[in-house]
């Protein structure tokens, strides 16, 4: 099978206005790529520090529910 030559799209409008379009829109969309990724990297900054805030405030209460189980035996023992 013979390999198809590429074919040249023909344009209505002259080359130098379509360049600068073509670089406005190829401009546009990188702008816009680099803005979502570093929104994505901001959220995902956020989300680890979220996760490790949460898992600490965890440990935090779960060590203080011990405590005041304790606590209340104590004072059920001295109460007897």
């Amino acid at each position: 099978m013979p390999l198809a030559e590429p074919m040249e799209k023909q344009f209505k409008s002259p080359v130098r206005k379509l360049l600068p379009f073509f670089e406005r829109s190829r401009n546009g969309w990188k702008r816009k790529c680099a803005a979502a990724k570093a929104a994505v990297r901001r959220l995902k900054n956020r989300m680890e520090k979220l996760e490790v805030s949460r898992q600490r405030w965890k440990e935090l209460a779960q060590e203080r529910g011990q405590g005041l189980k304790r606590l209340r035996r104590e004072l059920g023992a001295q109460k007897k």
